[in-house]
This record gives C-alpha cells, structure tokens and sequence, in this order.
C-alpha cells in the first residue's frame, strides 16, 4: 500500500488535555474506525502516551508518540504537533510544564470575566470537566456554559464568550516556536503546523511563518484535519509543496459531540505530498 493510502490520524485527544475519553479508550475507537497509524497529541503534556501506546500495542494498531504545543507567534497563538519523539526527554518534559504553567491562574480569570457577564462559577463549574488541572483551557469552560443552558453548543460559546474580544477571553502567553520546535527535535522528533487554516494570518503573515518554521528545523504542515474545511486541502497542499514540508493528516478528535471529526473519516492526503510518515511504516 502506497504511504499516503494509509489511514493515520496523526492528531487527537484524551482527557489527559481537554478530550473526553482515556488513552485507552481513544485507542479503542481509533481501531475500530480503521485507523492504521496512530498518535495520542494532548495539548502541553505527555501524561497519556504511555497508557495510549500499551492500547495500541494490545489492539495491533502501530503508534507513534505525540504532543500538540501551544505556541504565541506575532501575537497569534498557533499550534505545533510533535510526532514520534521520545517522551522522556528530560528538556521536552520540562518545556512543556513550564508551557502548562500560567493556565490555572488564565482559568480563575476568565471565571472572574464570565460572571461578570452574568454566568457565575464558571471556574468551579469547568474544574469539574478537567482530567489535569494543570490543562484547564477554554473547551472545559465550553462544557460548562453549554451544559449549564446558556449556549446551545460549543460554537456559539467561543462566538459569544470566549474568542478573542469575547468578554471571556484572556489571552495566554505560550512557548516561543524556537523552543516547541527546538524540544520536537531535540526529543528525536519531527515537528509539524497542526490545522494551519485555523489561524488567522493573511498570505504575507503565513508565508513569513512558514518560512520561520522551515528555518528552525520544522518538517511538516497538516494538510487534512478535522479542522479544516475541504477547500483548505488544496491550499496547505500548495503550501507544502512551496516549502518541502511533509504532508500530515489528523482529525482532531476530542471526543464524542464535540468534535468536527470522528477518528479515522478524514480525507486521504491528495495526490504527489510526502506523508510524514513515509518511513515510519
């Protein structure tokens, strides 16, 4: 089977960050959607690898270790996966708790702007959708706001309370993306932009990125995610074949009713990339 046939889904979540269900138990669902290469990329932290590797392993499903790092670049917080790297290294271990630090102290903030709003507890309520404290984000805070009957879903709670210039949102200053970049390789791994048509840099501004990343040892760019929309597929194609990226794919799951995507329904890579995991299988 040619590489870019494979089904990888090379970007997801656990509630070891802010997915719904367990290593094991996203292991499980990955499996049974036909997933044939697998990463666990929790947000900041590799707590959930080892119990996503040992499923994967016992259900015959080849894995790679994974991590998506928050990073603030031009004042626009972008996202970097890091793949099959070791999950021990000591100086990737310690960056990415240095990253998760300063979410805590964001999180009684944004509690404090949204009752000001008129939804109060809003802290406590979130806490109570959290796996680790030490990576409670704005999709806990979703949780509770819908779950509470203020939204009817978890869009309009970004729309209306926790986007940038929402009165629930504070902004967090993350790792530099010398740094992320710096720990994915350093870690033996290979970094890539995760769901880069999320971000909101015109073409000057992306290509000025992108070209950073390059420089800095950066691999490989998402060009199908659960993100993304169709249109985007052929866009980030372009985009990796103008830098020579390798070409990834993920859903971005995090779990069920909350995402755009289950495991393993995403597109194939279109025609003529390099899959990132071109030697891995």
């Amino acid at each position: 089977m040619k590489a870019e046939m494979i089904n990888a889904d090379l970007h997801c979540h656990s509630h070891v960050s802010d997915g719904l269900l367990p290593p094991a138990e996203v292991a499980a669902r990955a499996h049974a959607n036909g997933v044939q290469l697998w990463a666990l990329t929790d947000h900041d932290e590799v707590g959930g690898i080892a119990e996503a590797a040992r499923a994967a392993r016992d259900l015959g499903m080849p894995f790679v270790p994974g991590v998506e790092i928050s990073v603030t670049w031009a004042d626009e917080t972008i996202h970097i996966v890091g793949l099959n790297f070791d999950p021990a290294d000591q100086t990737l271990v310690t960056g990415l708790e240095r990253t998760r630090n300063g979410r805590y102290a964001r999180a009684i903030e944004m509690g404090e702007r949204l009752a000001r709003v008129g939804i109060p507890d809003a802290f406590e309520g979130a806490c109570k959708y959290v796996g680790n404290p030490d990576l409670i984000s704005r999709t806990h805070f979703a949780r509770f706001i819908v779950d509470s009957g203020y939204c009817k879903d978890i869009s309009e709670v970004f729309d209306r309370y926790l986007s940038e210039g929402r009165p629930g949102f504070v902004e967090h200053r993350w790792a530099k993306l010398s740094d992320a970049v710096g720990w994915i390789r350093g870690a033996g791994g290979r970094a890539v932009v995760a769901h880069p048509g999320r971000y909101a840099l015109d073409d000057t501004a992306m290509h000025a990125f992108l070209s950073e990343f390059k420089d800095l040892g950066g691999e490989g760019i998402e060009v199908v995610s659960g993100s993304h929309k169709p249109h985007h597929y052929a866009i980030y194609a372009a985009r990796a074949r103008e830098f020579g990226f390798r070409a990834s794919r993920g859903s971005d799951y995090h779990g069920p009713g909350i995402s755009h995507a289950e495991l393993g329904s995403v597109d194939l890579l279109p025609a003529g990339l390099d899959p990132i995991w071109s030697d891995w299988v």
